[in-house]
């Protein structure tokens, strides 16, 4: 029997927008590290002026290459990333459904530091923790296929890391 294949992969390379943050999640085993990365799109419309777009993206990184992207990754560094896209899907209290797409990272590389430092694991654990209230739940961030999560599930992190 012939089965179809299909391919789900993403590589990019831009700079980092949020400093990683990391969470434990589960049985507090596993780890998962989110930040953002903006690529920029450059073309001239019909009247030969340059246009720019920028596009921002969603990184979520598991346990060890988590903690590697929190230990050398900040802001503004460029980056090489390579992974699949993963979407989940919530409801807002009026029960609209919010789409969030990321990309689940697979490898990454730093190409240019631009003289920083990376955050360091303790203060990417730190900044999930002075989020107070807003940390995100194991509901929240999850390796399955999306799932649809209660309103008495739903959380945010920061504003900027969830929908």
């Amino acid at each position: 029997m012939a089965t179809s294949r299909s391919l789900n992969k993403v590589m990019l390379i831009g700079n980092l927008t949020r400093n990683p943050v990391i969470h434990t999640v589960g049985d507090k085993q596993s780890s998962v590290c989110t930040f953002g990365v903006a690529t920029n799109t450059t073309w001239k419309d019909s009247d030969n002026n340059l246009k720019e777009r920028t596009e921002f993206h969603n990184i979520v990184a598991w346990n060890k290459l988590g903690e590697i992207c929190a230990q050398i990754l900040a802001t503004g560094m460029l980056v090489y990333i390579e992974g699949e896209l993963r979407t989940r899907v919530r409801e807002d209290e009026s029960g609209k459904k919010l789409y969030r797409t990321e990309i689940k990272l697979n490898d990454m590389k730093l190409l240019d530091a631009k003289g920083k430092r990376g955050v360091g694991v303790e203060e990417a654990k730190d900044l999930a923790n002075n989020a107070g209230s807003n940390v995100k739940k194991e509901e929240d961030v999850s390796e399955e296929e999306p799932k649809e999560i209660s309103k008495k599930e739903s959380t945010t992190d920061s504003g900027e890391d969830l929908f």
